[in-house]
């Protein structure tokens, strides 16, 4: 577990209509202050990464469909500077990774459907405080993005 990275199950209250999909109250400990809300998608077999926020703090929640949501630790004051660590989230696994500034972070689809992720962010989307690099090619996270069926 990267350290300052929080993995919280979070609730699915289902009733005869449907169901409702818990993602964060004003009381959760890991909220600081709204900044936004948005959603993406991405399609199986796709990444989306690397990125990092230099002052931004993300809650992620996958409703529907299943990522690989991978975290690397370039902090070097870090007592887990240096370490990957990766959740699978989605339908069989409801929950809300918080993931503090200056830890990379990326996400694949997996399954066979588009994936429908949430940020919850502490700050509005400042183009100026995020840094951006290939999920595939770069000199930083050495990391296979491929299925492994072992």
């Amino acid at each position: 577990m990267i350290n300052g990275v929080i993995v919280k199950q979070m609730k699915r209250i289902p009733d005869d209509r449907g169901k409702i999909l818990h993602i964060m109250k004003g009381t959760d400990s890991e909220y600081d202050k709204f900044g936004e809300v948005y959603c993406s998608t991405v399609y199986p077999g796709i990444v989306k990464g690397w990125h990092l926020h230099t002052e931004m703090t993300l809650n992620y929640v996958v409703l529907k469909g299943k990522i690989k949501f991978v975290l690397y630790d370039s902090r070097e004051n870090s007592s887990t500077f240096g370490e990957t660590q990766v959740i699978y989230i989605g339908d069989d696994n409801y929950v809300r990774v918080t993931v503090p500034p200056f830890v990379w972070n990326g996400f694949m689809g997996v399954g066979l459907e588009e994936s429908f992720i949430i940020n919850f962010t502490d700050i509005p989307h400042d183009p100026n405080e995020i840094k951006r690099m290939d999920p595939h090619n770069n000199d930083i996270i050495d990391y296979d993005w491929s299925i492994k069926d072992r």
